[in-house]
């Protein structure tokens, strides 16, 4: 059987067979639309008033004019509103002003269950319109929105997502397409977690999700009006959105320091400025951390978290290992937040000193300089100059400054320093309130100047308990501790200290003193954060060079024992290095008035002029045939070597440079250097060297011999040994204890000549007892040299100082010579008269030793 269906015509059509609702002449226009129920089975129509159903089984229709009576089963059962209709056949008129309303709206759900037709074609059922597509969007508290997806019938109907196909009046392909339109909308859009997966429907979201905050904010600024905009697409929102909007203002990071009391020192911090706006660095900081696509700001609006001007920041953290181990709650340890802050200054768009920090400074240009006595407990008699230092150092040290003591090498800086520690020591035992045992005092030194602190501690300041931690044994958290308790002055070691900083830094220390301050000349190594991060509220630099390569050494310095004063490096070497190397007089001036108060420099030739002038000399020798010959040839194979590199990467090409530079520099000294075959070729170098010591030993002097090679010492030991002649020999390899019983046997006269490698022995000796320095290969810079002939040329030397330089002629030696030259005006043009200055080491520079 054929269950019941609807038949429809409009007024006055001609109205087919078995069409119940049709127009007659001289009655009234009928409605708009006329159904009525009908039922056909075997090809023939009935009208559902004279059908009766037998229960689920079928139906049964009388025909009286026939007389016949028709059965039928059911093929399916009806439908409950097919049911509905056989129940209670009644007819239907529709208004003719509700006819639009009601194709449109209920039509469609009565052909879900019934058929409608024309008997007589007066009237054709338009096809069912299109679900839509409806994403109801709700406020919730926290600037959270709830998102729910449905699809809905035109009869109102509302299905999920994944509803069947038959639950559908329109065919697949018009959804499809639908949702691909969607799917252009939302591309390029993700929220913080990835929308959850699901095989319900082409639609890259889920029927419900909520999205907080700023994805709540970029949600409604970039995806909601495009939906809007999509036919077929509604989009409900329950109430009023807050005015949300994009950040487009590029991002400016600033630092500053800020005063913090619960450290000795100035704190870091940082902010980003964006649109005029500040945005705290922790907010920021945890959204990278976080892996954040975007930051809600406090005003509504958000900020892209992937803006090309926050790269390096990110760059940054995440080398640093921050971005994923990083906990609000969570202190970075005082070496890594050192490091950090210099590297985010160096990102900075700005960077201003902390305004206290500022009004130190600023206040030192009128105060005077107290004439304090030397304190009671120094064990010597300062200098007129040396009692100057002091005072300058108190001073400083008394307004919570630090500085940097940049006299000359050998002219005492050790007791000036000491002299200010046992100063501090008594002002604080002085003071009311404070504790019986003050916070000990830090001394950090090369490894070959920590043995010197002891002694001269235990000389002019024996009053002073102090502990060497030469170990990382020693630096073991509770072992330094214990040794920091028991003790006034602490002293240490570059190495140690790199390598135990965080035993280090949970210490808080009255002062912090770094000797031979060059050490930490560049902010990128460990040594350079592990002094940083030593907590003490006075640190003092001593250093004969504090400007060695170029400015930017100064800035290293500065920015652990006066950090307010230059805070970025970056800021530093736009407005200050590089206009100085161009030759600017003007930013010269500035900078030495900048940094004059923290600063103090005095040279022999100003205040000890009753040291004996030193003489220097270049002795220039050429080179023997076989080795001339072998240098000609080497030479023109590394410039070969260099031109083939032409299309390398720059690091490659600067590692192959210096490997080059360093295999002509000890050619030039002794062809066996390079190769143990040529150890038959004479060393021009080498047999001068052994000419000049004979002849001062033979005389009754001592010498001081620096290489850089300890293979050439190594030469010049078998020579010395064939010889017979006494030495003493210092170099890397030298332990503490055999390097001071080594300094003792020259200065007891058991050796003539002391051969040195000039890293290990540059700096930190007292040698007065000998007054001849010979500098076996030149370096090209020349404050190292200057630091070595300063062994003996200090205070104390009685007796003229003969200086050497053996340069290898026609070699790249001589190229070094003058490019040490031209660096030494740099040093010269800041600390002492005005003039030009330097540069670094450059590619070309490098290149040009090859020439």
């Amino acid at each position: 059987a054929t269950g019941p269906a609807l038949t429809a015509a409009e007024p006055g059509a001609a109205a087919g067979a078995g069409d119940a609702l049709q127009p007659h002449p001289g009655e009234p226009v009928r409605p708009a639309l006329d159904l009525r129920p009908v039922l056909r089975f075997d090809g023939v129509q009935y009208d559902v008033a004279g059908v009766r159903r037998i229960g689920d089984h079928g139906l049964a229709a009388v025909d009286f004019d026939a007389g016949v009576l028709r059965l039928a089963p059911f093929d399916r059962a009806p439908s409950e509103v097919q049911a509905a209709v056989l129940a209670a056949p009644e007819e239907l008129a529709v208004p003719a002003e509700e006819s639009a309303e009601f194709v449109g709206t209920h039509l469609p759900a009565l052909l879900r269950h019934v058929p409608i037709f024309s008997a007589d074609g007066s009237f054709t059922p338009p096809p069912p319109p299109p679900a839509t597509l409806v994403l109801r969007v709700d406020r919730l508290s926290g600037d959270r929105l709830a998102l729910e997806w449905r699809w809905r019938r035109a009869d109102g109907q509302e299905l999920r997502l994944g509803a069947p196909e038959d639950e559908f009046d329109e065919p697949l392909a018009h959804r499809s397409a639908l949702l691909d339109r969607v799917h252009a909308a939302l591309a390029g859009w993700e929220p913080e977690s990835p929308w959850p997966a699901t095989s319900l429907t082409a639609l890259p979201v889920p029927e419900t999700a909520v999205l907080g905050d700023a994805d709540a904010a970029s949600f409604a600024v970039e995806v909601l009006p495009a939906l809007e905009a999509l036919a077929g697409v509604e989009v409900a929102v329950s109430d009023p959105l807050p005015p949300y909007r994009e950040e487009v203002a590029v991002p400016e990071l600033a630092v500053t320091r800020v005063d913090d009391p619960r450290t000795d020192w100035l704190d870091l911090g940082v902010l980003v400025t964006v649109g005029g706006r500040r945005v705290a660095f922790q907010a920021l900081f945890i959204a990278l951390a976080k892996g954040a696509k975007r930051l809600k700001l406090v005003d509504n609006s958000y900020l892209k978290l992937d803006r090309p001007e926050l790269d390096p920041l990110k760059a940054l953290l995440e080398e640093a290992g921050l971005l994923r181990e990083w906990e609000p709650e969570t202190n970075l340890p005082p070496a890594e937040r050192a490091r950090l802050t210099s590297d985010f200054e160096d990102l900075a768009e700005f960077a201003e000193p902390a305004v206290a920090w500022r009004q130190l400074v600023r206040s030192l240009e009128d105060a005077e300089v107290a004439p304090i006595a030397p304190p009671a407990d120094l064990r010597a008699d300062l200098r007129p100059y040396q009692l100057d230092g002091f005072r300058r150092l108190a001073f400083l040290a008394e307004r919570g400054l630090g500085g940097i003591l940049a006299d000359d090498m050998g002219l005492g800086k050790t007791v000036q320093t000491l002299a200010l520690l046992l100063h501090l020591r008594e002002l604080d035992r002085s003071a009311e309130g404070q504790d019986a045992a003050p916070r000990p005092f830090l001394v950090v030194a090369p490894t070959s100047v920590a043995t010197n602190w002891v002694r001269e501690a235990e000389r002019f300041a024996p009053g002073l308990r102090v502990a060497l931690v030469s170990s990382t044994r020693g630096a073991r958290a509770d072992s330094l501790a214990a040794a920091a308790a028991s003790a006034d002055l602490v002293v240490t070691t570059y190495s140690v200290l790199r390598l135990a900083a965080p035993a280090f830094h949970a210490l808080r220390w009255r002062a912090l003193v770094i000797d031979e301050a060059q050490a930490v000349k560049n902010p990128a190594t460990k040594s350079h954060a592990a002094v940083a991060g030593v907590r003490a509220p006075v640190r003092l630099a001593l250093t004969g060079t504090p400007v060695e390569n170029h400015l930017g050494d100064l800035w290293s310095i500065l920015a652990i024992v006066a950090p307010g004063l230059f805070p970025s490096r970056r800021w530093f070497t736009e407005h200050w290095r590089r206009p100085i190397e161009r030759g600017n007089v003007a930013r010269l001036a500035e900078l030495r008035d900048r940094v004059r108060p923290l600063l103090l420099r005095r040279t022999k030739e100003l205040v000890a002029p009753e040291l004996p002038p030193k003489q220097e000399q270049t002795l220039e020798l050429e080179l023997a045939p076989a080795h001339r010959r072998l240098y000609d040839a080497t030479l023109q194979r590394e410039r070969q070597k260099l031109l083939d590199l032409l299309d390398e990467d720059e690091s490659r090409q600067r590692f192959i440079l210096y490997r080059s530079i360093t295999l002509l520099r000890m050619l030039a000294l002794d062809a066996a250097l390079i190769d143990a075959a040529h150890e038959q070729v004479p060393s021009a170098k080498l047999d001068a060297l052994l000419e000049q010591l004979d002849d001062v030993i033979q005389e009754g002097h001592r010498a001081l011999v620096f290489s850089q090679f300890t293979t050439f010492l190594d030469r010049i030991q078998a020579r010395l040994e064939r010889a017979g002649a006494a030495f003493a020999r210092l170099d890397g390899s030298t332990s503490m204890k055999r390097r001071d019983a080594e300094i003792a046997r020259f200065r007891a006269g058991e050796a003539g000549v002391f051969l040195i490698s000039l890293k290990a022995g540059g700096v930190g000796l007292n040698l007065t007892e000998a007054d001849y320095v010979f500098l076996a290969d030149p370096w090209w810079n020349p404050a190292v040299e200057e630091q070595a002939i300063d062994r003996t040329h200090r205070i104390g030397q009685e007796r003229q100082v003969m200086v050497y330089r053996l340069v290898a002629a026609g070699t790249i030696e001589q190229k070094v010579l003058a490019l040490a030259a031209r660096k030494g005006e740099l040093a010269e043009s800041l600390l002492d008269a005005p003039g030009g200055a330097g540069a670094g080491l450059t590619s070309g520079e490098l290149r040009a030793l090859l020439d």
